[in-house]
C-alpha cells in the first residue's frame, strides 16, 4: 500500500529497475542451465588418406616412391663402366712433298715427318659376365689404339676389344680383372611394352654414373627411320635423356633389368633417344667372343617400300625417267656390282614381290627376312618387271663391310 503512495514518476522509475533486474536474472538462469551451448564446436574429422588418393596420380605415386628408381640404380650401377679411348691418326701428306726436286731441295728427312694426330673418345658401358666381359657399342671402341675401362669404384683395366659387329653397332671388350666383378641383370626386350618406365645410366659428356628417367616412346624403330641406312636394327626408342658419353651404357626397366643398349644419338633430336633392344645383343655377344665377328647374308639391293600411291605420283610426272606398277612390294633402286642379286639377274626398275611364298611389303620387312637366313641359303624372289613376273633365285652370301 506504500508503493501506491508514492509519487507516479517514482512508481514508474521503480517499475522499470525492477523489469531490468529480471531480465538479467532470467539471461545468468539461462547460461548456467544450457552450458552446452556455450562450448565450442567438435573439430571436423576429413579421411585425409581418400584425398591424397583421388589428388595424386599414378605416375606421381611412382616417382614419389624413393625405392623405384634407386632400387634399379642400386641394383645395376656398379656394373656400369667408363670407357675412354685413343687414337693415333695420320695425315695424308701432300703429294708436293713426294716430288724428287721437293725433297732435293729441302731434303729426304723433311719429306718423312708425317703429322699424326691423337684422337680421345668416351663411352659408356656394362659388364655381362663375372670373367670381365663389358658390352658397349661398336662405334665406341672401333679403331681405337687403346682402350681403358673405368669401373664405378675407381679402378681402372686396360680392355681388349673381344669382336665388334658394324652392323648392329654392337662390341665386346675384356678386362681382367679377377672374379670380383659385378654384373648387370639382364632382362628381356620382349617384355617391354610402351607407356614402361625407362631408366638410362652411363656418363653423359664426361659426367659419369648420370641417371635419367623416361619412358618407353615407341618399340621396334628401324634404323632406315631414324636415319641410319648402313645398320639392321629395330631400337627401342624413349624420351629418357641420352647425351654423348652414353652410348654403349644400358637402359633399364623399372627393376634395374637392362633391356637395351643406348645408342644412335641423332644431333638434331629433342628427347629422344634409341637403344637396341637387349634380345638382339645377347644373341650377337656369344659370336663376337667366340669369332669376333658376325656374319650377317646379303642380296645386294637399294631398296624403297613402294605402295601404289607412291608409283602413281611417279608415273604422273612426266619427267619421270621410269613408269613403276601401281602395287604394293620393294622397288629396287641399285644393285650392286657382283653382289648375289646381280648374280641372279635382279635389275634396276623390278619390284620385289615376294620371297620364299611370303608376301613382302616394306624394305624393312625383306631386309628383316634376310638377316634371319642362312649364309649360302637359296631364296625364291618373286619380282614384277614392268607387266611380267618373273621367278628368280637368289644365294645370300656374306656382307663384307656394312657401308
Amino acid at each position: 500500500m506504500r508503493f501506491l503512495k508514492l509519487p507516479r514518476s517514482l512508481r514508474q522509475f521503480s517499475t522499470h529497475v525492477l523489469a531490468i533486474a529480471l531480465g538479467v536474472l532470467l539471461t545468468v538462469s539461462t547460461l548456467q542451465v544450457l552450458p552446452s551451448q556455450a562450448e565450442p564446436a567438435p573439430p571436423l574429422t576429413v579421411d585425409t588418406s581418400q584425398l591424397i588418393a583421388q589428388r595424386q596420380s599414378p605416375a606421381t605415386g611412382a616417382i614419389g616412391s624413393s625405392s623405384f628408381v634407386t632400387a634399379a640404380v642400386n641394383r645395376v650401377g656398379s656394373a656400369v663402366v667408363r670407357i675412354d679411348t685413343e687414337r693415333t691418326i695420320t695425315r695424308r701428306v701432300d703429294p708436293f712433298m713426294e716430288d724428287p726436286f721437293f725433297r732435293r731441295f729441302f731434303g729426304d728427312g723433311f719429306s718423312q715427318q708425317v703429322p699424326s694426330e691423337q684422337l680421345r673418345g668416351l663411352g659408356s658401358g656394362f659388364i655381362i659376365d663375372k670373367s670381365g666381359l663389358v658390352m658397349t657399342n661398336a662405334h665406341v671402341v672401333d679403331k681405337a689404339d687403346k682402350v681403358t675401362v673405368r669401373l664405378k669404384d675407381g679402378r681402372t683395366f686396360e680392355g681388349k676389344v673381344q669382336g665388334i659387329d658394324e652392323v648392329t653397332d654392337l662390341a665386346v671388350v675384356k678386362i681382367n680383372a679377377g672374379s670380383d666383378l659385378p654384373v648387370a641383370p639382364l632382362g628381356s626386350s620382349s617384355n617391354v611394352q610402351v607407356g614402361d618406365w625407362a631408366i638410362a645410366v652411363g656418363n653423359p659428356l664426361g659426367f659419369d654414373n648420370t641417371v635419367t628417367l623416361g619412358i618407353v616412346s615407341t618399340l621396334k624403330r628401324s634404323s632406315a627411320q631414324v636415319g641410319i641406312s648402313d645398320k639392321r636394327l629395330d631400337f627401342i626408342q624413349t624420351d629418357a635423356a641420352i647425351n654423348p658419353g652414353n652410348s654403349g651404357g644400358p637402359l633399364l626397366n623399372g627393376q634395374g633389368e637392362v633391356i637395351g643398349i643406348n645408342t644412335a644419338i641423332r644431333p638434331d633430336a629433342m628427347g629422344i633417344g634409341f637403344a637396341i633392344p637387349i634380345d638382339k645383343a645377347k644373341a650377337i655377344a656369344g659370336q663376337l667372343q667366340r669369332d669376333g665377328k658376325v656374319a650377317h647374308p646379303y642380296l645386294g639391293v637399294q631398296m624403297l617400300t613402294l605402295t601404289p600411291d607412291l608409283a602413281k605420283q611417279n608415273n604422273t610426272d612426266p619427267n619421270s625417267p621410269i613408269q613403276i606398277p601401281e602395287i604394293n612390294g620393294v622397288f629396287v633402286m641399285r644393285v650392286v656390282p657382283n653382289s648375289p642379286a646381280a648374280s641372279a639377274g635382279i635389275r634396276r626398275g623390278d619390284v620385289i614381290l615376294q620371297v620364299d611364298g611370303k608376301a613382302i611389303t616394306s624394305a624393312e620387312q625383306l631386309q628383316n627376312f634376310v638377316e634371319d637366313t642362312r649364309l649360302g641359303q637359296v631364296l625364291q624372289v618373286k619380282v614384277q618387271r614392268g607387266n611380267q613376273t618373273q621367278q628368280l633365285s637368289i644365294r645370300t652370301a656374306e656382307l663384307q663391310n656394312a657401308s
